[in-house]
């Protein structure tokens, strides 16, 4: 078989496919995107063959999707990152109850940090809450394995099984021996099989209940035989044990290479526990045999401190457990090789060795901070601009929602007060146009996360007839994950090109009377557009259209005429552009490698010192150009 470096997220792709996975699905969220872009390529390329691969509107359509799949004999696979899991809990808490047929692997990935999410959810806790197996890999090669036999334990004790990878394992790279092709295993003879336990009755479920309940410790019981929980020994008779769960354990087994280098280091036992639920009870009683005292590290909640703590409380152990409880590890964030050496010195009592500080670690030369803000050339900036100006002095609340344009809080624009989950503006939108019928209430919403969970608020507000604006920002992508297409591109992974839905008629089925449309790099068209729909005396929408800037190909940049600019900087105080800073005159300079030729900043300058050539050559900014 051909070597391949792989990122992590890719490498898990083929496991699933030479595990036989023939229908795949999920929606864009980072850590876990690059599954599905994977499979999507090699299917286009004709090496996963017999696959079906998709982006669903959004997290609960594909699991549900996939479900009828599974139901039919096909082995499927769902990927999301751990909100996306909140989305897909309806059917995820029913279909454990029913049962599965074919193989169904939900691929989750957790964020610790978080890097790019709202909270540090840990799908350990709710894959208990749940009661669906979780394997919680340490390497990217660890996890190429336990995808494949994700697929044989869920097909084998008829359970969804979570393979959980963390942010650091899903982009960490490596090299991998895969196939030249794969194929998809066929569906059973007949596929779909008639049978009352796929209708989830109430008696149904209490009978499934208990055959959860038979069929964990059955799963506890082999995971604690195999290879997922090693268990090594350093030193005779050791009073002091170690448990890992995921990349902490890489962290810690260098911190204790290290610690070896420079110490004497007492005999210790170490433990990662790659099945963290249902608990391997009985490799952790024979890991926890003899010891005094336990430090447990892992990433996000305290789930397997807690797990030994119960045990020792079960089989009247005598051992202490440490970690995120007493402090002993990291409460929040991702662990490292650095704090873990810090932490096992103290845990064996070993003295701090005195370390030579670095001259680029002095004070004086650390580098600012650098806050995330939308790109030069961002169509977001006008949109926000353009509905700050409509509302002017009046009493306003601008919710937000889950992408790029939650950046649009920042300075100079301002102009997100809320952001809590995707979809949610609309909504809270309308509890505080309710609450405070005076305050002029907007919502702002992507185009893609409008698809996956919008429009139930926008039905919402046009049956209880709430007085709100929703301003739909359509970049013709789903830009913050990495560009996936979405229903209103039409695009698909398997190649083929559905007609787009168009957003327009969209909210005008859901009841929107007043609907205007707006290119959001004309300031005044926009302005007076977003004026319009502001004014109307109930729930209306303006979509500012403009694609993404990273899917078309620049204009010529702006140009300042330094004899008429003043310097009065209303330029950068209104957009905050990137490609804007000021010469050593104090006079507005635009850096042409950065800048995309919008235009925007020739409409905001009073005194015209700012032309473009878009708005010389009086033609619409990237009209025309191919969307890549």
């Amino acid at each position: 078989m051909p070597r391949k470096l792989l990122m992590g997220n890719q490498a898990f792709a083929w496991a699933a496919l030479q595990a036989g996975a023939g229908v795949v699905a999920g929606y864009p969220g980072t850590p876990s995107s690059e599954v599905v872009e994977t499979i999507a390529q090699l299917h286009g390329a004709g090496v996963a063959q017999g696959v079906h691969v998709e982006w669903s509107t959004n997290e609960k359509a594909a699991l549900e999707m996939l479900y009828g799949a599974s139901a039919s004999g096909a082995r499927c696979l769902f990927t999301c990152k751990q909100m996306g899991l909140n989305v897909a809990s309806d059917a995820l808490m029913s279909l454990n109850y029913v049962g599965i047929r074919g193989a169904l692997v939900l691929f989750v990935c957790d964020d610790p940090g978080p890097i790019s999410s709202q909270t540090e959810q840990d799908t350990r806790r709710f894959a208990a809450f749940a009661k669906v197996p979780v394997l919680d890999p340490a390497t990217p090669e660890q996890g190429y394995a336990m995808m494949q036999e994700a697929f044989e334990i869920s097909e084998h004790y008829a359970t969804p099984v979570i393979v959980r990878p963390t942010t650091r394992i899903d982009h960490a790279s490596t090299f991998f021996d895969v196939p030249e092709t794969t194929q998809a295993r066929p569906l059973p003879e007949g596929g779909f099989e008639r049978d009352e336990k796929w209708i989830i009755f109430p008696r149904r479920a209490y009978q499934a209940h208990g055959e959860i309940w038979e069929r964990l410790p059955r799963i506890a019981s082999a995971s604690a035989q195999g290879p997922f929980n090693p268990c090594e020994q350093v030193g005779e008779s050791p009073k002091a044990g170690i448990v890992c769960g995921g990349v902490s354990t890489q962290y810690v087994r260098e911190a204790l290479c290290q610690l070896a280098g420079e110490a004497d280091v007492p005999a210790y036992r170490l433990l990662q526990v790659g099945t963290p639920y249902p608990f391997p009870e009985v490799a952790a009683l024979r890991f926890a045999e003899g010891l005094e005292s336990i430090l447990v590290f892992e990433e996000l909640d305290h789930v397997l401190e807690d797990e030994f703590q119960k045990l020792a409380g079960a089989h009247r152990l005598g051992y202490a457990v440490h970690g995120k409880v007493d402090g002993s590890t990291l409460r929040r964030g991702e662990n490292s090789t650095e704090d873990a050496i810090g932490r096992l010195r103290t845990f064996f009592g070993i003295s701090e060795q005195p370390a030579l500080r670095p001259m680029a670690e002095a004070d004086d030369l650390q580098a600012p901070p650098r806050p995330p803000m939308l790109c030069a050339g961002c169509p977001h900036r006008g949109a926000f601009l353009a509905v700050k100006e409509a509302v002017g002095r009046r009493r306003h609340l601008f919710c937000g929602d889950i992408g790029c344009y939650t950046l649009g809080n920042a300075k100079p624009l301002e102009a997100v007060d809320t952001c809590l989950c995707m979809g949610a503006g609309i909504t809270m939108a309308q509890g505080a146009a309710v609450a405070d019928p005076e305050r002029i209430c907007v919502a702002f919403v992507g185009d893609s996360t409008l698809f996956a969970s919008g429009m139930t608020g926008v039905a919402n507000a046009s049956y209880n007839q709430h007085n709100i604006t929703v301003c739909v920002l359509d970049n013709a992508t789903t830009a913050m994950t990495g560009k996936q297409p979405h229903p209103g591109t039409g695009a698909t992974l398997m190649g083929s090109q559905s007609e787009p839905l168009r957003i327009e008629e969209v909210l005008a089925a859901l009841g929107v009377k007043r609907i205007e449309q707006a290119n959001p790099l004309y300031a005044q068209e926009a302005k007076e557009a977003a004026q319009r729909v502001i004014d109307f005396d109930g729930p209306s929408a303006i979509i500012f259209r403009s694609p993404c800037m990273q899917l078309v190909k620049s204009e010529p940049a702006a140009v300042v005429d330094a004899q008429t600019c003043t310097g009065c900087r209303v330029c950068i105080n209104k957009l905050g552009c990137p490609g804007m800073t000021l010469d050593e005159e104090g006079k507005m300079r635009i850096d042409a490698a950065t800048c995309y030729g919008c235009g925007l900043c020739s409409d905001i300058c009073p005194f015209g010192a700012i032309s473009a050539a878009v708005r010389a050559e009086d033609r619409i900014p990237f009209a025309g150009q191919e969307v890549r």
